[in-house]
């Protein structure tokens, strides 16, 4: 009498495991790695200035009020920037995949001016909307939008057939169709251009912030480098990598809080 030998679980190769430990174990990795390079003298300090220097620098310009600042510039510019650039790319992704007729007159317009660099329209807008808060918020705004906007019609023209079917024969309305089919439906792909908008947000921030600004963690960043002051410098750009940081896990928290039945 012969066995059969069960089939190997496939499905467990898809499985997508934390590794909180080897996480941390990882970053402590390359602190220490960098302190120890900066404490032999391999590289020198002006070069690469150790995370002890950086942090006690960090704290300095926390005390003297010049960090919270920088922080609270940037992070005002960015919110608005994001905020607006998501909510008009969320809506013109909307009425590009629902209705032929915006879809036949936005999409030549998005292939045509998405290519262009961002930061490059920035004189332009400097030059319409002056050299404040609108002009750096706008070139956010921008690189924000055309994510969202791509990632949106693509979510809502990949919606279940079937479901908007049903919709339409329970008397679901155009309004009611995208509300409760087709926008719940894109929400994965908008999430993702979330993603992709948030590091294009933070790039461009800065950018904006080197050009035409005189507060911001861009505006430091430049700023200790006319001083070569390697430490401050190292300040910003820890800043930033913690910003981007933030920024990911807060849209991965509210991704899964909206989309509870999709795989972590």
């Amino acid at each position: 009498m012969s066995t059969r030998i069960p089939a190997p679980d496939r499905t467990r190769a898809l499985e997508r495991r934390d590794h909180p430990a080897l996480r941390v174990a990882a970053l402590v990795a390359l602190l220490v790695l960098w302190e120890l390079l900066t404490r032999t003298g391999r590289i020198p300090a002006l070069f690469l200035p150790s995370p002890l220097g950086v942090i006690n620098a960090g704290v300095e310009m926390a005390r003297s009020g010049e960090l919270a600042t920088h922080v609270a510039t940037s992070l005002r510019r960015i919110a608005l920037g994001f905020g607006l650039g998501a909510l008009g790319g969320v809506s013109v992704g909307l009425v590009t995949g629902f209705w032929s007729v915006a879809e036949a007159v936005g999409n030549p317009l998005i292939a045509a001016t998405f290519p262009i660099p961002k930061i490059a329209l920035l004189p332009l807008l400097i030059l319409w909307l002056g050299i404040g808060e609108a002009s750096k918020v706008a070139v956010i705004m921008l690189g924000v939008f055309f994510p969202m906007a791509i990632n949106t019609h693509t979510g809502v023209r990949t919606a279940d057939p079937l479901l908007i079917r049903a919709a339409a024969s329970f008397g679901a309305g155009r309004v009611s169709l995208v509300r409760k089919v087709l926008l719940p439906s894109a929400l994965p792909m908008i999430f993702a251009g979330l993603k992709l908008g948030a590091g294009t947000a933070l790039l461009l921030l800065v950018a904006a912030e080197m050009i035409a600004a005189n507060a911001g963690i861009g505006f430091l960043i430049l700023h200790a480098q006319n001083l070569m002051e390697t430490t401050k410098l190292m300040v910003g750009i820890v800043l930033l990598s913690l910003l981007g940081v933030a920024s990911h896990w807060l849209l991965v928290r509210l991704e899964r809080a909206a989309l509870p039945w999709k795989t972590p």
